[in-house]
Formats: C-alpha cells, sequence, structure tokens
C-alpha cells in the first residue's frame, strides 16, 4: 500500500508551478524522462541489464517506471525497502547488502515466500558463512528459493570477501543449502563513483575487474561457472560495461542527479545525465549582506556537501551557505549582485540524492520545465525511513 497523498497536496495536480508551498522536493519529469531514455539506449546499444538502485528514489511507482522501460528489476540497500517496494507491486527485489541479525531474516523469508507467490524473486548478497547458514535456516520450512550473490571487497573496503579462494568457500556453501541457488557475485565499487577524474575513475575499475576475474578463474578451476557479475554505479557504468565482465548494472542516481556526481569531470563514453531533483524554497529573510530561504538541513542532505542554487534563467549564481536545520544562506558571488526578493522562489540541487530524498513523504512532478511548468502528479516516497 503507497501512502495517502494529502488533500493539499493532490489539488497541486495540474496547477502550475508557483501554487507549490516551500520547503518542497519537486521532480523536473521532462529532465528525468530524458535520463531514463539515455539510460535505456545506453543498455541497449551495449546488450547490458540493467537493475537500477532504488533507494536513491524510495518509490515504488518509479520502480515500476523503470521496469516498465527494460530494467530487469531493482537493488535495494535495506530489508525495509524491499518489503515497502513489494508492498506497491515491485516483484523482482536484490537486497545488494548483506543481512545477519535472525529477526531480519525472517522478514527476508516471508518477502521471498510473498514474491514467488507472484511469479517473482528475492536475492541477497552474502559475505559470511553463518549469514549463508542463517538465511538457509530462516527458509526452512518456506516455499520459497533466495538468490544469493556473493560479495567480493573489489577496491570499497567495506563489505565483501577477498577476491579467489575465500568467495570459492562461500558459493560452496551455499549450492550445499537446497533453498538457496547461487546467482553470482556482487562486485559493486561505491567509492570510485565519486572520484573526480575519468583516469582516478579508470583506475579504480581496473582494479576491480582484477579482482573479479581472479575470482571467476577460481570458481572455474573448482568447475563453477559464475551466472552473473553485478555493480556498477552512475559515476562508472561505462567502465563496468566496457569491461565485458559485468552482465548487470546498478546506477540508480543517474535518474535524478545531484550536485555532487556533477562535480565529476564527465568521461565522453558517459550519456550526459542531467539534474532532475530540485528543493522549492523561497526567500524568507534578507538583509544587505545576505538573504534567507526556508529550505535547511531537514531538507537535503548534507553528506555530499551543500546543495548549489539553480541559475533557472542564467542569472549569475547565488553561493549556499549553512543556515541549520530550517534556514538556507545565499550570497552573491559577483560584485554589486542584487539578492533575491523576498518571497521569490528558489530551487536548489541537492548535493547527494538519495538521503535527501528520504527526509521527504512526497516528490512533486512536474511537466513542462520549473520556470512555468504544471503539477502532474505526487509521487510517494513509500520507503523513506526504512532503515532496517
Amino acid at each position: 500500500m503507497t501512502k495517502t497523498i494529502p488533500d493539499a497536496l493532490a489539488a497541486l495536480i495540474g496547477q502550475g508551478v508557483d501554487a507549490i508551498d516551500t520547503p518542497a522536493l519537486v521532480i523536473d519529469l521532462d529532465a528525468m524522462d530524458r535520463n531514463l531514455q539515455r539510460m535505456v539506449d545506453f543498455a541497449a546499444k551495449h546488450q547490458i541489464q540493467w537493475r537500477p538502485h532504488a533507494k536513491m528514489h524510495k518509490s515504488a511507482e518509479l520502480a515500476r517506471l523503470l521496469m516498465s522501460a527494460g530494467a530487469v528489476g531493482v537493488c535495494v540497500q535495506k530489508t525495509g525497502e524491499a518489503e515497502a517496494l513489494a508492498a506497491g507491486g515491485v516483484t523482482d527485489i536484490y537486497i545488494s547488502n548483506e543481512v545477519i541479525a535472525p529477526a531480519k531474516l525472517a522478514r527476508v523469508a516471508t518477502l521471498a515466500e510473498t514474491l514467488a507467490g507472484r511469479g517473482g524473486w528475492l536475492a541477497l548478497a552474502v559475505d559470511s558463512a553463518i549469514g549463508i547458514e542463517r538465511l538457509a535456516q530462516a527458509l526452512q520450512g518456506r516455499r520459497a528459493k533466495v538468490r544469493v550473490l556473493v560479495e567480493i571487497d573489489v577496491g570499497q573496503g567495506r563489505c565483501g570477501v577477498p577476491p579467489g579462494e575465500a568467495a570459492l568457500a562461500l558459493v560452496r556453501q551455499v549450492q550445499a543449502c537446497p533453498q538457496l541457488v547461487f546467482g553470482g557475485l556482487q562486485a559493486y565499487h561505491g567509492q570510485a563513483q565519486h572520484l573526480r577524474s575519468p583516469a582516478e575513475r579508470r583506475a579504480a575499475i581496473a582494479h576491480a575487474v582484477r579482482a573479479v576475474n581472479q575470482t571467476c578463474e577460481v570458481l572455474q578451476a573448482a568447475g563453477i561457472q559464475t551466472p552473473l557479475i553485478t555493480g556498477a554505479g552512475t559515476g562508472t557504468l561505462v567502465l563496468e560495461t566496457a569491461s565485458g565482465v559485468y552482465g548487470e548494472l546498478q546506477a540508480g542516481s543517474f535518474l535524478f542527479m545531484d550536485a555532487d556526481y556533477a562535480a565529476n569531470e564527465r568521461d565522453p563514453a558517459q550519456p550526459q545525465f542531467e539534474h532532475a531533483l530540485f528543493v522549492k524554497t523561497q526567500v524568507m529573510s534578507r538583509s544587505a549582506q545576505h538573504a534567507v530561504c526556508d529550505a535547511g538541513h531537514k531538507c537535503h542532505a548534507i553528506d555530499s556537501g551543500l546543495p548549489t542554487v539553480h541559475a533557472l534563467h542564467g542569472e549569475p549564481a547565488l553561493r549556499f551557505g549553512n543556515g541549520g536545520d530550517e534556514h538556507g544562506l545565499l550570497y552573491p558571488t559577483q560584485a554589486g549582485q542584487t539578492l533575491p526578493a523576498l518571497g521569490q522562489s528558489l530551487w536548489l540541487i541537492p548535493g547527494h540524492c538519495d538521503p535527501t530524498v528520504n527526509l521527504h513523504d512526497f516528490m512533486v512532478g512536474v511537466r513542462g520545465g520549473l520556470a512555468q511548468g504544471v503539477v502532474e502528479r505526487i509521487v510517494t516516497v513509500d520507503a523513506r525511513g526504512a532503515v532496517g
């Protein structure tokens, strides 16, 4: 079940952007559609499947939109995210993260049974013998199997076993469990997504590919074929694709983009994704030195830096400063620059889209641009707060 849209928000549909109260999280639907089409074209050209990360948008509606465009399913990072999307009609879900707690694994087993009953699948990443053992125990007596992907550390330094023999031991354990299906290797390099230069990203993914090849060689020597290598993010997807090793892309941020991804130097082979997620705000106070808007940290995540101010009409840029939880400070960047007037609307580009979305229950979808567009729909953030 999706969240009930409040009457005040529902009443916005068909109205112009000026009617959107602030602060609000807004999707430029035209830009989002262009991003989606560029991903569709890229995947088709290179004949690679894609399973975008729904932890970015946390919306069953958008997950279904992506799957209708050709995505094979979705990735999530949390059991609660998987449950929320399944309740919204998504049937092919990969929790690309480890789940160890028995209580959560009981939920995983229930969800796997639910999806199997709908003709779907649940998949899960593992990197320990105890994780596999507990998953198998949770599935005992259930009418479902779970596809399991063994995670190897390809340079992130977070989860995953070392490439090679350690992965082989886990794959053998998975194959020994009747209700587990070996689905391949999880080989995602998160840190590589935000290395600024193409050369740095190429070096990081070259290292990841070597780790994958090493592991596949060990598995093959043991008579085990690797069905799939999955990984890649928006910052490096062209590199995993070009490797010829990866069969699936997990990139998700391409749909919205954010200020941090925009700071990357673009690889010429990369599709030209554009900003589609904005925080609408307005000026609530003004002095001679700065203006104050009503979008503080409760509206946008700052783990990847403060938002940038979108120059909607080509006007000189403003600098966004830290004003606390409920306020943002706006400073001129040029001598003699006029500050925005009281009540004037502005559009912020969040530093990091994923945790920004998680701060909101709803996103306002606008068609026709941010200047003169019309509200087309309200998108529910179904998995907001699903952190467990």
